[in-house]
């Protein structure tokens, strides 16, 4: 019997679509100003699935993520300024500068650092959970991949070796339609991803990746098989990315009409819309979570702000293994509200 989420967990949910989403309105601001370095990779209309997915994970689990996932990130501790200065390649950054968007990880936090190749992180955490198997301890790993991704050799790779040794590995497969600009009937003659679970001995299931409660249970009960030994998931999130690939992309490939389709199945203004219709919040409580979300990214955007950019002579720290630790922050981001409750 699954069990039923409380008013916390879903405000709890909530709060990380949000701040998701603010977050990233305040980047496209920062990347039309010129102060992000590269590119940016926005989640719009994506949110619902990475948080709910990594929401329904415990203390002791893996998690890697790709470049549209920064909602899980928040979900396991990561805060704004850690963003910000990513972004703008400051000193202060979790990466000291080396690398912008997402590509940092965080044992402390069970975050591994993803990987720019799509598919490759498959096989990485196939071996994480390889790791999790041999030390005879609860641990699942979970990752994400666009429904382009999974037409590499990687991706087949790592998942025919996870399921032959019955790893306990979830594979969130985000079908939002196009890899790039190529939309999905043009690299594979199947409607569904999760559909080639069964060509792997492995579970497959499809959800409504816009529908958090309908992911963060579908993500449980393959936490559950996997704890119990029965191998890997391969769970198909039906989902829209309602952005270009990046800013850059002014996506002219996608038709208005799928746009305004997927507009109307927002997953933040559906869970506003299901926590009105079951009394569990109105728009006082919505307003609320919005002040403190404009509270925390105007703090943490001043300090990143304030941050120094990287010293040249710190380049080579934490890239060989004999060299000193990468230096600390020059000064401490700031404090903020006590975090949401998340699973323990």
């Amino acid at each position: 019997m699954e069990e039923t989420l409380t008013r916390e967990q879903l405000l709890d949910m909530y709060y990380y679509m949000k701040l998701t989403r603010m977050v990233e309105e305040r980047l496209q601001r920062l990347y039309r100003q010129g102060k992000i370095v590269g590119s940016l990779y926005r989640s719009l209309g994506q949110e619902g699935e990475s948080v709910a997915s990594a929401y329904a994970l415990e203390e002791g689990d893996f998690l890697a993520v790709m470049i549209r996932n920064l909602g899980a990130l928040f979900v396991r501790g990561v805060r704004p300024w850690e963003i910000f200065t990513q972004y703008m390649g400051k000193g202060t950054s979790p990466t000291r500068g080396k690398d912008n968007i997402v590509h940092f990880g965080s044992v402390e936090r069970g975050i591994i650092p993803p990987i720019s190749h799509l598919g490759d992180l498959i096989p990485v955490m196939a071996g994480i959970a390889l790791a999790s198997k041999l030390q005879r301890k609860r641990s699942v790993a979970l990752t994400y991949i666009g429904d382009g991704g999974t037409s590499t050799g990687a991706f087949h790779e790592g998942l025919n070796f996870a399921a032959v040794l019955k790893l306990p590995l979830i594979v969130i497969a985000e079908d939002n339609g196009y890899a790039y600009s190529t939309p999905k009937h043009k690299q594979m003659a199947i409607e569904n991803i999760a559909d080639r679970a069964i060509g792997y001995g492995i579970f497959g299931e499809t959800v409504d990746g816009n529908d958090v409660i309908a992911v963060y249970h579908a993500t449980r009960r393959a936490i559950q098989r996997a704890r119990e030994g029965l191998g890997p998931t391969l769970l198909e999130v039906k989902t829209f990315r309602m952005r270009g690939h990046a800013e850059h992309d002014d996506a002219w490939y996608v038709p208005r009409e799928l746009l305004e389709y997927w507009q109307k199945r927002d997953p933040i203004v559906r869970l506003e819309a299901y926590l009105k219709e079951h009394g569990l919040a109105d728009e006082t409580d919505f307003e609320a979570i919005t002040h403190r979300i404009e509270r925390e990214i105007e703090a943490d955007l001043q300090y990143a702000e304030q941050s120094p950019m990287p010293d040249p002579r710190i380049a080579l720290e934490g890239v060989y293994a004999e060299t000193p630790p990468v230096s600390e922050p020059a000064s401490a981001p700031p404090p903020h509200e006590p975090a949401m409750k998340t699973r323990s």
